[in-house]
């Protein structure tokens, strides 16, 4: 084993069938049974190789919370809902949004509330459900979609599943942190020629390294995933998070509910985002596969596209300014007044300038909707201009106005 034998797995493989795609060299990176990072180790946390906001401060998972409340509200009350996370990681986000809906339970009192979870990793799925349930859970039947289920510590019934698709239809409330960033992307780039991907193969120079190179001639991804409009010269598609979106707006479209997606992104400018992190470093994407998280910026002007006018999309927005919107401040303010001690003050602020400073995560992290068209545009408005009960704003992306 040792961290070299997915190098020379995949050394093995370019030399016998040629380079390989970046997406093909990303899933065997990250996902490889036996020596794939997340298979691995999965490095979440101070220990590990990133930190997440949930990691760094409860008051984000608690304004998700809130932010899944208030849609609710808005959207009348219905008697049940699926919560439904995308790559839970720890469990820490779903633990923070519980304990709000917990808070809350006078509010969602006659409302039949269940968490769904999508987590392909058998060791992140087993800390989830220590966090989550203190280890109350079972394996599902086999007839069953679900692989695991239990009771949460504050009484919501857990679900596990490997797959969007296995998870029950019905009106849901989806949740994607930091998901979307580790899905295999195919980069392309422009030359005198037209658009050519960008492959990985080995540099025949040095033994046993690997380097890019361009396709000899366009591929059939080339054809496929760069849009005729494009005006990058360098572009990343994640053809994967396309299908996730449509299918998500399919959902939300049929069952109603509604999406939040939180990630590092742009909005259809950036180029080159493709990085590697190894103990909260940079770490050179081509070296040592396996032992590095690897992500690229999410293309949120991709999702809406993807979308295709199923749902309305709102933002991308700031983190900085979608917390703002959510009241953080007011949240920070009562956390410090009930807090005892000053150590736990320094944590608190440090925590919150981590969370909305530009120059940690306020602005590379974005905030993204998707929406029922109903939810922003009453049906009947078109052929009744009188109708005027105007729709609640949307929190997050508009002030959140608490009656």
């Amino acid at each position: 084993g040792g961290d070299g034998a997915l190098l020379r797995h995949l050394c093995r493989k370019l030399r016998a069938s040629g380079p390989v795609t970046v997406a093909e060299y990303m899933r065997e990176a990250l996902t490889n049974p036996a020596q794939g990072y997340y298979t691995r180790r999965g490095g979440i946390g101070e220990s590990g190789d990133f930190i997440t906001s949930p990691e760094i401060s409860q008051v984000f998972g608690e304004l998700i919370g809130i932010w899944y409340i208030s849609e609710w509200m808005a959207m009348g009350k219905p008697n049940t809902f699926q919560l439904v996370e995308l790559g839970p990681g720890t469990g820490t986000l779903t633990e923070d949004i519980l304990r709000v809906f917990n808070q809350l339970s006078s509010v969602l009192s006659k409302c039949d509330v269940s968490v769904h979870l999508v987590e392909v990793s058998p060791k992140l799925s087993e800390n989830q459900a220590q966090m989550l349930t203190g280890g109350k859970v079972q394996p599902s039947p086999r007839d069953e979609s679900a692989y695991m289920k239990g009771i949460s510590k504050t009484g919501i019934p857990i679900f596990w599943y490997r797959d969007i698709q296995d998870v029950p239809s019905g009106y849901s409330f989806y949740l994607a942190h930091e998901f979307f960033d580790a899905l295999p992307i195919h980069k392309f780039q422009r030359t005198e020629k037209g658009w050519r991907e960008v492959l990985v193969d080995i540099d025949p120079e040095v033994p046993d390294q690997l380097r890019f190179v361009l396709s000899p001639s366009s591929t059939p991804a080339t054809e496929n995933f760069i849009q005729p409009e494009e005006t990058r010269d360098h572009v990343e598609v994640c053809p994967e998070a396309g299908v996730i979106i449509q299918r998500l707006a399919c959902r939300i479209e049929k069952d109603g509910g509604a999406a939040l997606v939180a990630d590092y992104g742009h909005d259809g400018t950036k180029t080159d985002t493709f990085r590697g992190f190894r103990n909260h470093k940079l770490h050179d994407v081509l070296s040592a596969p396996g032992t590095a998280d690897l992500t690229a910026d999410v293309d949120f002007s991709y999702l809406r596209k993807m979308a295709q006018e199923r749902t309305t999309t709102l933002g991308p927005i700031k983190q900085r300014e979608f917390l703002k919107n959510m009241g953080i401040d007011l949240r920070l303010q009562v956390l410090l007044q009930n807090s005892r001690d000053a150590a736990t003050r320094e944590q608190l602020l440090h925590s919150y300038d981590m969370l909305m400073n530009p120059e940690n995560m306020g602005d590379c992290f974005n905030f993204f909707a998707l929406l029922p068209h109903h939810r922003l545009v009453h049906p009947d408005k078109k052929d009744k201009p009188e109708v005027k009960s105007p729709l609640p704003p949307v929190a997050g992306f508009n002030e959140l106005l608490l009656k």
